[in-house]
């Protein structure tokens, strides 16, 4: 008789956690619709990096506009445009450009834009806790790295239950490092310059311009 309830209990287990990962990847597939369906999505971010071991605390603010596979990135002083061709990474700090050919073919190659689909390969989910953060319901998801070699250990992923849209990104290094960045705006469908996208070398006259290809 035990032998059966060990049974019966282990069938109702793994048929919950089959109908946990069902929800999973709906809400995920939603997430993933809503934003294919947007001309162009405008977001500004916070970043913050934690390791209470080697006591770090870093907090960063940026933006990136994006478009198809196109973007413009904004973060800790540095510019980066992808035309869709090409990525210029502009420093002004050190008064130099860094001019790179894209690679369709590195399947590593991370963009702004994958960053919002990014979960669609490479992990296992589960659905984890529903928060009510500022009024907002946000629907956390477990993603683990399917990779061995992968460094990060867990990713928590938040999403607003009423808009689809990503709230927040947590990642849980191995060896105890924290990443957070949350989504302080989503705007999508901008008024966008025509130029949004087109590096100008002349507006960097006195720059160091560095192609690697």
């Amino acid at each position: 008789m035990n032998k059966i309830i060990q049974i019966a209990f282990i069938l109702l287990f793994s048929f919950s956690i089959q109908a946990q990962d069902k929800k999973a990847k709906d809400l995920l597939d939603q997430v993933t619709s809503k934003v294919k369906s947007y001309d162009n999505i405008v977001i500004d971010f916070k970043y913050s990096l934690n390791n209470s071991k080697e006591n770090i605390n870093q907090d960063s603010k940026g933006n990136v506009t994006l478009k198809n596979n196109q973007y413009v990135l904004n973060f800790m002083g540095i510019t980066k445009i992808f035309d869709g061709k090409k990525t210029y990474t502009i420093v002004p700090e050190d008064e130099e450009i860094t001019i790179s050919s894209f690679n369709e073919k590195d399947d590593n190659a991370i963009t702004p834009s994958k960053m919002l689909t990014f979960f669609n390969s490479g992990y296992r989910y589960t659905m984890a806790d529903l928060q009510n953060i500022k009024g907002r319901k946000i629907q956390y998801i477990k993603l683990l790295p399917t990779n061995a070699r992968d460094q990060r250990k867990e990713i928590l992923l938040g999403i607003d239950v009423q808009t689809k849209h990503i709230y927040n990104l947590i990642e849980v290094g191995k060896k105890g490092t924290k990443t957070t960045l949350t989504v302080n705006s989503f705007k999508t469908n901008q008024p966008l310059s025509k130029n949004q996208f087109t590096f100008a070398e002349s507006k960097y006259p006195n720059y160091y311009i560095n192609k690697l290809d």
